[in-house]
């Protein structure tokens, strides 16, 4: 979750009504299926892929590709989608100091983005673990206490449904303007988990297989309590402001800014300073953790695989701050543009990932015969599929769609009519299986 879940949904619900919905109904499913099918085996299998510390590390050993041709192109995509998700986060903390310091948007974007990338500077991979806890916990408290502020401003939960019927009944129907096209594309939301490197790598980083249940558990309530919160936000926003319109303004312009108006309206400087730092929360555990796979990519999978073999730890340390630097100074130049959405570049970037990672990781932890031409395929053909899709717009499906559709079929076209796994990549499969099936972490 990122600064989209502040602004980009609570945005999405207020000027749609409460059919938007169906993106966070499709989020719970994609990340409770996500923890059930893949969190476990892939851990165990990044163990026995020599402790890999990347997704492109990972499959490299996985498909015993010497020549590292997997890393190279599974590095080019992080690069591409990372910089473009890096943006929206940008984009999500501008718009906060832009509206509360009342600052010039170009101003705002420079002062968030430094701070994020300051301390992912300092601390490196343990620094973004231990805050995504103290930043999760402030999200949450916020998308809950300020929607039940705001039923309580317009006279409780029964008046504020009341409200937003008078101002349009439809905002209350899950079908409201949404045809089966439109519904299976917000669903579809959750096929993008399958593919997140930022989050795959935490399952990587798992201390051990037996602690997965339990981190599946908050995980998921942790998501509902946030997505019904973001939801309600942007829904009772629309009940609020068709009552104090002045007010409102700013919101009509740029629906994202529901929830950071609320909180400056509804409550005194001190608590809404609080509430609004979860928006910079949110920008700094997501956009931290991006710029930290992007650079961890680079070092890991260019730098020192193809350039610096033997770069001392001081060397690697150095170069991936630099990585860090120019990623960010990529992503700030696309942010620049004053009318960027947060949602937009969310829903472009999360497809990317989805399309291009999802089918090759899901396969390749459960299907013995996958091979390495095979997820060469997957990868580019879902990549392909979500920027050529994104282009023309076609039928108005969300294009991870399709982009998942065909990187699985290529996936096992290639690998059928390809060189066959080897006996060792098969055996390594069914010994990672049976380490699942009975809950152990690898000895090796």
């Amino acid at each position: 979750m990122s600064g989209w879940l502040l602004m980009g949904l609570p945005g999405a619900v207020f000027l749609s009504g409460i059919s938007e919905s169906w993106l966070a109904i499709g989020l719970c499913i994609g990340s409770l299926t996500n923890w059930q099918i893949v969190a476990a085996r892939l851990r165990v299998y990044t163990e026995r892929c020599k402790n890999a510390l990347t997704l492109p590390d990972y499959l490299s050993h996985r498909f015993d590709d010497d020549k590292r041709v997997l890393s190279i192109i599974c590095a080019i995509v992080i690069l591409i989608f990372f910089t473009i998700y890096s943006a929206s986060g940008m984009v999500a903390g501008a718009r906060l100091f832009e509206s509360t310091f009342d600052m010039d948007y170009s101003t705002a974007l420079w002062i968030g983005a430094a701070a994020t990338i300051l301390y992912v500077f300092i601390g490196g991979f343990l620094a973004v673990s231990w805050t995504d806890t103290v930043q999760a916990a402030m999200m949450c408290v916020a998308l809950v206490v300020t929607p039940i502020v705001v039923m309580n401003e317009l006279g409780g939960f029964s008046k504020t449904i009341g409200k937003v019927s008078a101002i349009d009944v439809s905002m209350l129907d899950m079908f409201k303007g949404q045809t089966a096209v439109g519904i299976a594309s917000l669903l579809a939301w959750g096929l993008g988990y399958f593919g997140q490197p930022h989050l795959l790598v935490r399952f990587m980083a798992t201390k051990s297989i037996k602690v997965i249940p339990a981190a599946c558990r908050t995980s998921i309530v942790w998501m509902v309590f946030c997505l019904a919160g973001a939801v309600s936000v942007g829904f009772f926003g629309c009940a609020y402001f068709a009552e104090h319109i002045t007010q409102g303004t700013s919101v009509i312009a740029n629906p994202e800014l529901v929830f950071i108006v609320l909180t400056q309206v509804l409550f005194n400087p001190w608590i809404a300073g609080i509430l609004m730092s979860a928006i910079l929360a949110a920008v700094m555990s997501t956009l931290s953790c991006q710029l930290l796979v992007c650079s961890s990519t680079l070092t890991e999978d260019f730098y020192r695989a193809f350039i610096r073999p033997q770069a001392s730890t001081r060397e690697l340390i150095w170069f991936g701050r630099l990585m860090v630097l120019m990623v960010s100074l990529v992503a700030i130049f696309i942010a620049m543009d004053p009318q960027s959405k947060v949602l937009g570049l969310v829903s472009y970037a999360w497809a990317g990932f989805g399309a291009s990672f999802g089918p090759v990781i899901i396969m390749s932890l459960w299907w013995k015969k996958m091979t390495k031409n095979g997820a060469l395929a997957g990868m580019v053909t879902g990549a392909v599929t979500v920027i050529v899709w994104n282009t023309f717009g076609w039928f108005g499906l969300y294009e991870i769609i399709p982009g998942f559709i065909f990187a699985l079929a290529a996936i096992v076209i290639f690998s059928l009519i390809g060189q066959k796994p080897s006996q060792a990549m098969k055996d390594i499969f069914d010994e990672v299986q049976e380490s699942v099936r009975r809950g152990r972490d690898l000895t090796i």
